[in-house]
């Protein structure tokens, strides 16, 4: 199973501002749903770097943010919580 990034927002334009500061202005993606993005991720290491750029800019954008890591199981990112889960995923795939 691949890991699973989402994104939540209920102010329409906010996820595609966010991926653009995120992507360097190169969304990878049209977004359709402006209030839904998902991408699943190969490699779970990977989300480490969106999980940082959500936390360090989430006072700017009015976004919520769920990974999955396993089956039918997401988690919500929070200030409290962003570190420890990085730190799990260096653990989990030390690869």
């Amino acid at each position: 199973m691949n890991a699973i990034v989402r994104l939540y927002s209920d102010k329409i334009g906010e996820i595609p501002k966010f991926l653009a500061h995120f992507f360097d202005k190169n969304t990878p993606q049209t977004i359709e749903e402006e209030l839904l993005w998902q991408k699943e991720y190969e490699n779970p290491v990977e989300i480490a770097d969106i999980i940082g750029a959500y936390i360090e800019n989430q006072e700017d954008y009015k976004i919520n943010m769920w990974v999955s890591l396993d089956k039918d199981l997401f988690i919500n990112i929070t200030k409290n919580n962003a570190d420890e889960i990085i730190r799990y995923l260096y653990e989990r795939y030390p690869y």
